[in-house]
Formats: structure tokens, C-alpha cells, sequence
């Protein structure tokens, strides 16, 4: 069977202002509204398009997190997806755990194809996709905006610092979107009843023989400084010398 891999993330919701804990140890989640991450539900909806172009016969959404991270992966089986995988894991999960944990569900799954957000908006660090590649020893297509297959290779338009550059690679191949490749769907409520009975599958981190190793130390969490109030000026020139008196010029 054709089947398209597609990872999601459970990240605190982007329309959330971010509250830091009064101890600086982290970010306050406690009754703050979660959902996947926006960059894999892009990932999701060109999955799903591929689907229904008959480039694929199904879609399988995972993830790697808590138990209440099923309620994102409900929401992406109401958008449209077939099966989700919820491998169950407490505590911070970093990308090389994740991919080792995703190399596992791809050699459960076979799939030609395996799509993923190129980063979460929590961390930021964007590498996940990468290292999956590299551990499958498959070729990777990272920040595609366009992406066209035909039954061996896959044609990706990327966006770079310099523009747009196009390549092609073999398939099986890990891709990562970027923002301008679609927009999601919107999730309907008949949609969202359907989703409940759709198959959700649990599987626990060390039955995969995946031992989570936290490589990286958070030591401080700190909120961004309050910007400061700005004057206003009358000419260039007065500019110039505002900018010199701050040690700007």
C-alpha cells in the first residue's frame, strides 16, 4: 500500500500569549490551550491532498508525547487523516529522540513518503526531519513550498536565503513544508464526530527500544525585555544624532 507517513507536535497554541513560571523554569501550560503544531498541519493537509490526487491510498498521522496529546491527534484524523499512531512518552522529547522514535514507525509502516513540519513553533530547532533522513540513510527535501511526485522521485521547490531552488530526489524521501506550501483545512464538526471512531493506536517509548536521553540542559527561562517607549523626531538629521547619542551609529 502507498502510505504517507505525516509527524505532528502537540505545541502550545500560537494565538497563546506565553506566560514564563515564577521559578524561570519554564512556560506556564497549565489551562493554556494546545494544539498541533501549524507547520505539521501543513505537512498534514499536502499529505492529505497527495491522497486525494490518488498519489497515495492512505495517510497515517504520529506523534511522540503525553496522553492528552491524542485530543491533536483526533484533530488531524478529522482533518482527514486514517490511522494515528500516539507513541506515549512523558517529559521533554528532543529531535534526535523523536526521529529515532519516527525511524521505528517507519520501519512498522513502510511508507514511500514522510512529511513533517520543518520546525516546531516551541523550540525552534528544526532539525528533526534531518535526522530522520539521516538515520534512514533516505534522502530529505527540506522547507518545500511546492512539491510534485511522480512514482519514484519527488520534485520539491525549496526556499532558501538567496530565493527558490528545485530539486529532485528518490523515494522513499523525508520532506519538510514550509509556510507558503498550503493552507489547512478546516476541521468540521461531522468531520470531528467521524474522527472518534477512526483507529488510534498507543504505543509506549521502551517497547520501541527507544531510551529518551535529554542531551541539552534548559537551565533558564526568561520573558522578553518590555520595549521601551520611542520618540519621535523631526528630520534625518536629529535621527542620526539620536541614534549616535545611543552608541547606534
Amino acid at each position: 500500500m502507498k502510505r504517507i507517513l505525516v509527524g505532528i507536535k502537540r505545541v502550545v497554541d500560537y494565538n497563546v500569549r506565553i506566560r514564563v513560571k515564577p521559578d524561570n523554569t519554564g512556560v506556564i501550560t497549565d489551562g493554556v490551550k494546545m494544539s498541533v503544531n501549524p507547520f505539521d498541519e501543513i505537512a498534514l493537509e499536502e499529505a492529505l491532498r497527495i491522497k486525494e490526487r490518488g498519489g497515495a491510498e492512505e495517510v497515517v498521522v504520529a506523534t511522540v508525547g503525553p496522553a492528552d496529546t491524542q485530543a491533536q491527534l483526533r484533530t488531524a484524523l478529522a482533518m482527514g487523516a486514517d490511522r494515528a499512531l500516539h507513541v506515549q512518552a512523558d517529559g521533554i522529547i528532543e529531535p534526535l529522540t523523536a526521529a529515532r522514535t519516527l525511524l521505528k514507525l517507519v520501519e512498522k509502516e513502510q511508507p514511500f513518503l514522510v512529511i513533517l513540519g520543518k520546525q516546531a513553533i516551541d523550540d525552534d530547532n528544526g532539525q528533526t526531519g534531518q535526522v530522520l533522513a539521516a538515520l534512514w540513510n533516505r534522502p530529505q527535501a527540506t522547507y518545500a513550498s511546492k512539491i510534485e511526485l511522480t512514482d519514484t522521485t519527488a520534485r520539491v521547490t525549496r526556499e532558501v536565503d538567496a530565493g527558490l531552488e528545485t530539486i529532485e530526489v528518490d523515494l522513499p524521501a523525508v520532506i519538510t513544508t514550509d509556510l507558503r506550501l498550503n493552507e489547512p483545512r478546516y476541521v468540521k464538526l461531522p468531520d470531528i464526530m467521524k474522527a472518534k471512531k477512526k483507529p488510534l493506536e498507543t504505543l509506549q517509548l521502551a517497547a520501541l527500544g527507544i531510551e529518551p536521553r535529554q542531551q541539552l540542559k534548559l537551565a533558564r527561562f526568561e520573558p522578553p525585555p518590555q520595549r521601551q517607549k520611542g520618540i519621535r523626531v523631526k528630520d534625518a538629521a536629529e535621527l542620526v544624532e539620536a541614534l549616535k547619542k545611543k552608541g547606534l551609529l
